[in-house]
């Protein structure tokens, strides 16, 4: 379905990429002579070996839920009942299907599907600094590249995950037949409301060239957070959406007159992409196309590839059970990525590090983000298990860093929350062979720092690059021509 009039369309780009393309259309020569080469990561030969030497993977599909701001660990799944109130907070746990296992009583969805999900409860890294939290978190390095700047990205940082994902797998993609390119990032790129673009979601050190695929969807609602349209201020509570459209269907163009490289990293999704495949088939009709044009040309007659981005057309009753607002759309969108093909998917749920509670961090908690978390992400695992994609795909949820064990409040804020804490948090796994009902590491009793069994962004990495069947001897290159190791740590063991 087209945006609304007068609204911004929603995009698909390089991440890497912020020039403005709106407003332009795909005409025929365009097409021809770009043969999405880019999209669909074709003739790209890095890695061709990759896939052959890995063993069957557990995984096929990974979708990683990244929630930016820092969940707060303690209010969630790591609770303390039994530690003083500036510890504990307001929440009280409930007991799941899985003995010994609680967790926070706003979150009774996942409480019901415990057998399906493990909790990795000894997440640690040494910083509070949210670009350093982002970077560590999304790339799977602790160590800080040299010179690191946490007000923007810079070409010396450290490949994402999604970056080395999308480098390792575009080779086999381009083998065989491809709907999509093997990565994806939804529903927005990580940008604060003060414009400063976050460190850590693109490909660095790898070259601009892997920048994972963004699919631009949801709204600007920069002066507000959460779930939009159900949109909060910290300051306020509930808060009126600001931007409109709340969600916007995707199509696929690309701009006239760019280089087929600029063309292929720097794809737009704009309105009408009915009208664009019928010029798209008119188009192969009439020339003469490689194999690889050819499967391009068809991806755009694909019903799967149109329906995985119009999630707005589902009917009414599975919009309610993932919820109508930011959070629901995009794990919607996520399953059917994963659907189509899609290897990785990474869903970054909430605009604006949404997850930041140092104020009114429980009526935001529990009138806000837990509940349309908890309803999103449980539709999420039952619709997998349905369709018997769950042992095929993992979930993996977890932010820049956890919160402060004690409760505290800011300058002139009139209600308390948590400070940023790298020393623990919480990661939340499910499908893709995890054993369900089980809990790798514990914390303190005061839930500050991991008491058994520590884990690092890096085993986190190597958990994904895994369930995608990287091999552990895979290397990536940098931007002069040195290789690099893709695993940076060994797999949370216990968890298969």
């Amino acid at each position: 379905m087209p945006p609304a009039m007068g609204s911004r369309p929603a995009s698909i780009q390089s991440v890497g990429h912020r020039d403005s393309l709106r407003g332009v259309r795909l005409s025929r020569r365009s097409v021809i002579r770009a043969g999405f080469a880019g999209l669909l990561g074709l003739g790209m030969g890095e890695l061709e070996t990759l896939r052959a030497q890995a063993a069957e993977p557990k995984a096929k599909s990974v979708i990683y839920v990244f929630l930016s701001g820092g969940l707060s660990h303690i209010d969630s799944f790591d609770m303390k009942p039994d530690a003083s109130s500036e510890v504990r907070g307001e929440f009280r746990p409930i007991a799941t299907r899985s003995g010994g296992i609680e967790i926070c009583e706003h979150l009774p969805l996942l409480a019901e599907r415990s057998r399906d999900w493990a909790l990795v409860r000894s997440m640690t890294h040494p910083w509070n600094d949210h670009s350093q939290g982002h970077l560590t978190m999304l790339t799977g390095r602790t160590e800080m590249p040299e010179g690191f700047d946490p007000s923007k990205p810079k070409p010396t940082d450290w490949p994402a995950m999604a970056a080395l994902a999308n480098y390792a797998l575009t080779n086999e993609r381009a083998a065989s037949p491809a709907s999509l390119p093997p990565v994806l990032v939804t529903p927005q790129e990580l940008v604060h409301r003060t414009g400063r673009v976050i460190p850590g979601q693109f490909a660095g050190l790898l070259g601009s060239r892997w920048d994972p695929f963004l699919i631009d969807a949801a709204s600007k609602c920069m002066e507000a957070y959460g779930a939009c349209p159900n949109c909060f201020h910290f300051e306020r509570g509930a808060h009126k959406h600001t931007a409109e459209p709340v969600f916007a269907a995707p199509s696929l163009s690309v701009p006239e007159g760019l280089s087929p490289m600029r063309v292929s990293r720097r794809l737009e999704l704009l309105a009408g992409i009915e009208r664009q495949q019928r010029a798209l088939e008119q188009s192969a009709a009439g020339a003469s196309l490689d194999r690889c044009r050819e499967q391009a040309i068809s991806i755009l007659a694909d019903s799967r590839t149109r329906q995985a981005f119009d999630v707005l057309d589902a009917d009414p009753r599975t919009l309610d059970r993932y919820g109508r607002n930011q959070f629901g759309w995009s794990l919607l969108m996520a399953r059917r990525l994963v659907e189509a093909g899609v290897s990785l998917v990474q869903v970054n749920l909430g605009n604006n590090e949404t997850w930041d509670t140092h104020q009114s961090a429980f009526p935001v908690l529990r009138d806000f983000l837990l509940p349309p978390f908890d309803r999103a992400l449980s539709a999420l695992i039952d619709d997998l298990r349905s369709a018997g994609l769950l042992e095929s795909t993992l979930i993996a949820a977890a932010g820049e860093f956890g919160r402060t064990p004690k409760i505290s409040k800011l300058p002139g804020a009139p209600l308390a929350g948590r400070d940023h804490w790298g020393a623990a948090q919480t990661v939340f796994l499910a499908g893709g062979g995890v054993r369900g009902g089980t809990v790798i590491g514990s914390t303190d009793k005061l839930g500050a720092f991991p008491a058994s069994d520590p884990q690092r962004p890096e085993n986190l990495a190597a958990t994904v690059y895994e369930a995608l069947g990287i091999p552990s001897t895979a290397q990536w290159q940098d931007t002069t021509g040195r290789p690099h190791p893709i695993y940076a740590g060994e797999p949370i063991r216990g968890l298969l």
